[in-house]
């Protein structure tokens, strides 16, 4: 294998603790969580119905409008898979759909997040399998190849190595690192549990809140005088 065209198995995968755990959790919390640096961009919205997406990276490189090594994917993909595919952001041709997305789900994918474009939208809104886009159009993949299986992939500045934890909801995609769960988890927790306290006071009609002050102090400033 020569690079540009390698399939290769996984050395780690993230936990299933860690799978179950982060199911329950907001995808903006973990964003937030992480300082935001790990989110795969607007462009990248659920193409079903709803649902959470919560699983382990399968991750595919290939050129634009190629689903040659999507298909190598789905034959190797395991139960709690995400395959997780960077195709250069063109959505010129589609890179999979109704035929692909039933046949990876009965491979045991649970989702897919594509830098690509989809095709059979409605089936995917029908079949409700967790899987996020960046555009929808009828024209259709070539299988040309040449591509890589389970290397590191970027998608708008999100990296994603084999086997890290992805997670998605209705506002978008963000990857966890296997190393980081643990930390990252603890992280989103506590904020989750501060926004609901805020929530809360903000119906009780207490909330009080001093960014605004707060950001006058850090530049020096003082606010006007009201007379």
């Amino acid at each position: 294998m020569t690079i540009g065209f390698r399939v290769r198995n996984r050395d780690r995968v993230i936990d299933q603790e860690w799978i179950d755990k982060f199911r329950e959790l907001p995808v903006a919390n973990i964003s937030d969580s992480m300082h935001r640096l790990y989110a795969g961009g607007a462009q990248l919205r659920p193409m079903h119905r709803e649902g959470k997406l919560v699983g382990r990276a399968l991750t595919v490189k290939a050129p634009p409008g190629d689903n040659l090594m999507l298909h190598k994917a789905m034959d190797m993909a395991v139960d709690g898979d995400v395959i997780v595919m960077d195709a250069g952001g063109d959505v010129t041709h589609a890179l999979m759909g109704e035929m692909m997305l039933d046949y990876a789900h009965r491979r045991g994918v649970v989702g897919f997040v594509l830098n690509g474009a989809i095709r059979d939208a409605d089936a995917f809104l029908e079949m409700n399998i967790p899987s996020y886009a960046i555009g929808v159009t009828h024209r259709g993949p070539y299988k040309n190849g040449p591509g890589e299986i389970n290397t590191p992939i970027a998608i708008g500045g999100m990296v994603i190595m084999p086997g890290d934890l992805i997670v998605g909801d209705a506002d978008g995609v963000v990857v966890v690192p296997i190393d980081d769960a643990a930390e990252v988890y603890d992280r989103t927790v506590a904020k989750h549990v501060a926004e609901q306290k805020q929530i809360e006071a903000i119906k009780a009609g207490t909330h009080n809140p001093t960014w605004f002050n707060d950001a006058l102090a850090k530049g020096g400033c003082e606010l006007p005088s009201t007379n």
